[in-house]
């Protein structure tokens, strides 16, 4: 977790990285808007919710809401395959392989 709590880091069970990073430019904001709902190091499952913040106020303060997902050790990944349709009721985009 950043301190200013606008971005948050994941490693999954295979050692794929990922950094979710809401908004552009809510470095600035310095963690206001922001709430923090699991500790550094905790183990999460899918669906658990991990940060609360205010769109608006991002909509306000910071220069864009897009909110990037970067995969930060794309040396691990033997492939990604664009899929669409529902899995467990969510849609799903992505498939990605780790070697």
């Amino acid at each position: 977790m950043f301190p200013t709590k606008h971005a948050i880091g994941i490693r999954s069970d295979s050692g794929l990285e990922l950094l979710i990073h809401i908004g552009l430019e809510t470095v600035n904001m310095k963690g206001e808007g922001f709430a923090v709902l699991v500790n550094e190091g905790e183990r999460v499952q899918v669906g658990d919710p991990l940060i609360e913040f205010s769109l608006d106020l991002i909509k306000e303060k910071a220069s864009s809401c897009i909110t990037p997902i970067v995969i930060t050790n794309t040396e691990k990944i033997d492939s990604i395959e664009h899929i669409s349709g529902l899995k467990n009721g969510k849609e799903r985009l992505f498939k990605v392989i780790v070697k």
